[in-house]
């Protein structure tokens, strides 16, 4: 049997998320002996479609057998991948829920299917601490991904769905990196409005932008910049080398551990290849508190009590 070949498409190289994908990717094809090719889009979704494109669009001896993507604009790119079915390459995406997943498997003798985080859930999740540590409510400042970008949406929608009603958000955008929040963060700190706010946490949509937040912060010359240091800041992703450390060494105060799933994918699609069964049209992976809503209860009795 011939050497199987992939194409990994990820959002960007500079996220943290991001960089675990692309090593639980390598880690999964080297061990099950498939060729991976890594391609990143810039948080560009046109940039991305035309990497997809020009290669399906290759010579047959250096097409891919699959192509496994995580998304990087607005849409999971239809086109792209009913032009990918044709051509006989299968077909993963990676943390979006798309429509066309059921007519690509109905259509088409390829693997096809997607494996993603409950975003919602994740959100949800991030309501919870954010009541665990304020219980009687307060002003957080939100720093949400691309608001194209269904995830971001999602885990918006799960942190209103579970934060109390006495507790405001004060939603920034940025694009899933570090430097996109400090830029965001840093701007809205330069308005007059923003000298005055009260700010009880800062939550951001991944550890990464948390980071970056809080860079900004501690540059600000507001006299309120210590104050704001002292509140809670939390993220998502929780990777170990990164958001889990960043907890350890008291940069966080919490995060949502989501665990990468491109190497998940690369597995269950030589698994289909090789067996010629397609995968669940759906998998999700689990999120979880770090630290657990508990201990984040507790955190903040102690601190009402002054121990």
């Amino acid at each position: 049997m011939k050497k199987l070949r992939f194409l990994l498409s990820l959002t960007n190289d500079d996220n943290d998320y991001q960089v675990e994908q692309s090593s639980s990717a390598q880690q999964a094809a080297r061990k099950l002996g498939v060729e991976l090719q890594i391609v990143h889009a810039a948080n560009d979704g046109i940039v991305q479609s035309q990497q997809l494109l020009n290669a399906i669009q290759s010579a047959t001896e250096r097409r891919p057998d699959a192509i496994v993507f995580e998304p990087a604009g607005s849409t999971a790119l239809p086109h792209v991948a009913r032009a990918a079915a044709t051509a006989g390459i299968g077909w993963a995406i990676l943390n979006r829920e798309v429509d066309y997943v059921s007519e690509l498997r109905r259509t088409y003798h390829v693997p096809v299917f997607a494996t993603t985080s409950d975003h919602e859930e994740v959100g949800r999740i991030q309501g919870r601490q954010l009541t665990a540590l304020l219980p009687e409510g307060g002003s957080v400042l939100y720093i949400q991904g691309p608001a194209e970008q269904s995830a971001a949406k999602q885990r918006h929608f799960g942190v209103l769905e579970t934060k109390p009603e006495s507790m405001q958000l004060r939603v920034l955008k940025a694009q899933w990196t570090e430097a996109s929040a400090y830029k965001a963060v840093t701007s809205w700190l330069k308005l007059s409005t923003a000298r005055d706010m009260q700010i009880d946490a800062v939550c951001a949509q991944d550890d990464s932008m948390a980071i970056g937040a809080r860079k900004a912060i501690e540059e600000c010359p507001h006299n309120q910049r210590e104050a704001w240091l002292k509140a809670p800041f939390l993220g998502c992703d929780g990777l170990p080398k990164t958001g889990q450390d960043w907890i350890r060494r008291n940069l966080l105060t919490a995060t949502v551990f989501i665990p990468p799933n491109a190497g998940q994918a690369i597995e269950m699609m030589v698994k289909a290849i090789e067996g010629g069964a397609q995968p669940p049209e759906r998998t999700f992976t689990a999120a979880k508190s770090i630290p657990p809503i508990e201990a984040l209860s507790e955190r903040a009795l102690k601190a009402r009590s002054g121990r």
